[in-house]
């Protein structure tokens, strides 16, 4: 693994300031998001710390980036567009499935109260902790196993965010969401999804098409 040092990466000079400012103008801003407190994560949190050293030039870029064990960082606008979609508003608990590299982890992490991540790649998720704790980023818990199945002991979300294509929404999830709130993930088959958000209203819910979405496919015991 390439060093997860901040001071390392900041010292190298090569990324800054005006490499976030641009993502979020050019990506982000310009593609319609307009939530101020996404966009303001977006524009502080350093982006190139969640990738290897070898494409933190990259990391700003409005591309899909590999971080290993077959997985991807999605493109900054998808990782916008979909915590735009949740609705956050600093008070929630978060139930997101797909640690990855933690990036998205740490984006929800300064919008809600707190996140619970279920990564099923070890090596994934004990890096992404160690980025989240450098960051200082703490309001966060961890599991390792079948995200597909949800948090392993019995709760409920305000929101729940799915970072990886399932051919339908996971009954499993759907228990574990809390009424009046709202899960967002997408569905499809394994070359192309929709980005879904369903709320959760008394006994039925109400389902959305966000847009046309491509991701990793969630493996699991509910997935692929």
């Amino acid at each position: 693994m390439a060093n997860l040092s901040m001071n390392s990466f900041r010292a190298s000079g090569m990324v800054s300031d005006r490499a976030r400012e641009r993502m979020v103008r050019e990506f982000l801003e310009a593609r319609g998001i307009r939530n101020p407190r996404v966009l303001e994560v977006m524009r502080h949190l350093p982006r190139h710390m969640f990738v290897d050293e070898a494409l933190a030039e990259r990391a700003y870029s409005d591309s899909t980036l590999p971080i290993g064990c077959g997985q991807t960082l999605s493109q900054p606008y998808t990782v916008a567009r979909m915590t735009e979609a949740l609705e956050l508003t600093g008070a929630e608990e978060v139930l997101e499935i797909g640690t990855g590299s933690g990036y998205q982890t740490a984006v929800l992490a300064r919008l809600c109260r707190r996140v619970y991540t279920v990564e099923r790649l070890p090596e994934l998720a004990r890096s992404a902790r160690l980025r989240l704790q450098a960051l200082g980023i703490h309001n966060v818990s961890y599991h390792i196993g079948d995200g597909s199945l949800g948090w392993p002991q019995p709760r409920e979300f305000h929101r729940i965010l799915v970072t990886a294509g399932a051919p339908a929404a996971p009954a499993t999830l759907a228990r574990q969401l809390a009424p009046g709130g709202a899960m967002v993930l997408p569905e499809g088959t394994r070359q192309r999804q929709e980005l879904i958000r369903s709320r959760r209203r008394g006994p039925g819910e109400i389902r959305e098409v966000l847009e046309s979405c491509r991701f990793v496919p969630l493996v699991g015991a509910h997935g692929w």
